[in-house]
Formats: C-alpha cells, sequence, structure tokens
C-alpha cells in the first residue's frame, strides 16, 4: 500500500490564528503514516506569510519528517533590498520513496482578462520507484483570483502529460548514462494539490478529461472510487470568514486511468482545523 498526503498548509496558520508546524506535522502523520505527502503554501523567510517570523518552514517540515526526503519547487523566489535571505514561497514534497528525479514547473501566468490580483504558480513533479515500477507525482496550487490563468496552468499540466506520453520511446536511442539518458518518466501520473475550482469549473473539466480536443489523460481519483458520493469538503468548514461560501471542495487527485484499477482508498480529513484547507489522502 503507498499513501500520498495532500495538503494547502497555509503556512501553518490553523483557523486559532496560531501558526504551528507541530501541529501540521502532527496531523499529516495522523493519516496513516504516508509515504509521500504534498503540501502547499510552504514559506520560506517570507514574514508576510508567517506573521512575521520569517522561518524556513521548508527546514523545518523536513526536520519534522527525517525519514522522509525533501523536494522544494518554490512559485515565488525573491531577493529585497537589505535582506540576505531569499524569500520564496511555493509547494513541497516529502517522499520516503526512492525518488528517481525532479521537474519543476514554472505554470502559465497571461493577462488576465480584467485587471485582478495574481501571483506566480508552481507544479513541482517527483518520479518515484514503486515495487510495481516508477510512478510521477505532481503537486500545484492555481490561481485564485483569475480565471484565464487557472485554465491556462490547468492546460499546461495536461500538456506535460500529453508530452510526456508523446516520448516515452525515447528510451530505444537514448545513453545509458549522463544528461541525455532516458531516466524513468512513465504514463503513470498524479496530480494533487489546491485547485482553486471547484467540481463542474471549466478547469476542473479540462483536468478530468472533459475536453477531449485538449485533455484526454487525467480523471478525477474521487469519483473513480466514490462513484457518485458527492465530494468531501477541503476548504471551508471552520473559516467562514475566509470562506463565506461554506463548505465545498477545490483540492483534489487528478490520476490516469492507469492507475484506477489501484486505488484502495480516497478521503479528507474532515476534523482537523489546523489550516483552513483539509488534508486529503490517496490510498494505492
Amino acid at each position: 500500500m503507498t499513501k500520498i498526503v495532500s495538503w494547502n498548509i497555509q503556512c501553518g496558520l490553523g483557523v486559532d490564528g496560531q501558526i504551528n508546524l507541530n501541529r501540521i506535522a502532527e496531523v499529516i502523520s495522523s493519516q496513516g503514516d504516508p509515504d509521500i505527502i504534498c503540501l502547499q503554501e510552504v514559506a520560506r523567510f517570507d514574514p508576510d506569510s508567517d506573521q512575521g517570523q520569517g522561518a524556513d518552514q521548508y527546514a523545518i517540515l523536513s526536520d519534522l519528517f527525517p525519514h522522509h526526503s525533501a523536494f522544494w519547487g518554490p512559485a515565488i523566489d525573491r531577493l529585497y533590498s537589505g535582506e540576505h535571505n531569499r524569500r520564496q514561497f511555493g509547494n513541497m514534497i516529502l517522499s520516503r520513496l526512492p525518488v528517481l528525479q525532479v521537474f519543476n514547473h514554472l505554470l502559465p501566468q497571461p493577462r488576465p482578462e480584467k485587471p485582478c490580483k495574481n501571483m506566480p504558480r508552481q507544479a513541482l513533479e517527483v518520479v518515484v520507484n514503486l515495487e510495481n515500477g516508477p510512478l510521477r507525482i505532481a503537486t500545484t496550487h492555481l490561481e485564485y483570483h483569475c480565471t484565464k490563468q487557472r485554465y491556462a496552468q490547468a492546460g499546461y499540466l495536461c500538456e506535460v502529460q500529453e508530452e510526456v506520453v508523446s516520448n516515452l520511446d525515447y528510451h530505444c536511442i537514448a545513453p545509458s548514462s549522463g544528461p541525455y539518458a532516458a531516466i524513468p518518466r512513465p504514463e503513470r501520473s498524479i496530480i494533487c494539490g489546491d485547485f482553486n475550482a471547484v467540481v463542474g469549473e471549466e478547469t476542473y473539466s479540462l483536468l478530468n478529461s472533459e475536453i477531449p480536443l485538449i485533455s484526454k489523460h487525467y480523471i478525477d481519483a474521487w469519483p473513480a472510487f466514490h462513484n457518485d458520493k458527492k465530494h468531501a469538503p477541503t476548504c471551508g468548514i471552520f473559516d467562514p470568514e475566509q470562506w463565506p461560501e461554506g463548505p465545498h471542495c477545490r483540492d483534489f487527485f487528478f490520476i490516469t486511468e492507469s492507475l484506477v484499477p489501484f486505488v484502495k482508498n480516497v478521503r479528507v480529513d474532515e476534523q482537523t482545523d489546523a489550516s483552513d484547507h483539509q488534508p486529503v489522502t490517496l490510498e494505492l
């Protein structure tokens, strides 16, 4: 069994107004000791994100999971005048499984149709080695304020999968070592994270292969396992001020159809208020 947890941790900020990464780690460990942990909204040396602490949250979380290898994907990487540390904000993956290779994807940021707040977005991809072969896992956090950017970012993720599939025969001519070597990057793939889209929205439909001219590889793991059961809410349970629309789902696992037979469970922890989002677990 392989367990993967995805969680937007809001830089460790709980609904009680306290930043507590130890609490975040405790909640993650309670999900059944996951093999792979995919986190969104992790900050490094950014006091604007962690109530003035300016902590290296990547380092702290790495230390809290000493049996996992840590990988970092900054969406924002800036140096402010008079500061020595770069302020960073992005995604993180912790893996207890061997990681064969890593890719950092800067997602598109097209001009909004109407001026609005928006920021750089990123997807972090790792290839892990399972007993039955390699698996690609990417975690991301798509744009919230700009629908056009969010859709373009989802389209990019679909294009990456199409590109990977089209290049699967490269190993036939690749050298055995060096930068041109064909390190495994399989068709079997998972994208998880905070997509800032709800079921039925165009971005969701794109990632769920409902727009076949553009996307045809991924499907939402929740209905693949739970059939007609409504998605459990992944945000808005405990924080009505930030989420006045109430409990709803915007955090998903999208998987390739080749993984559907291996899905043993998809579940949401609806009890914790350690973030404004809820952790989601996929078991394979």
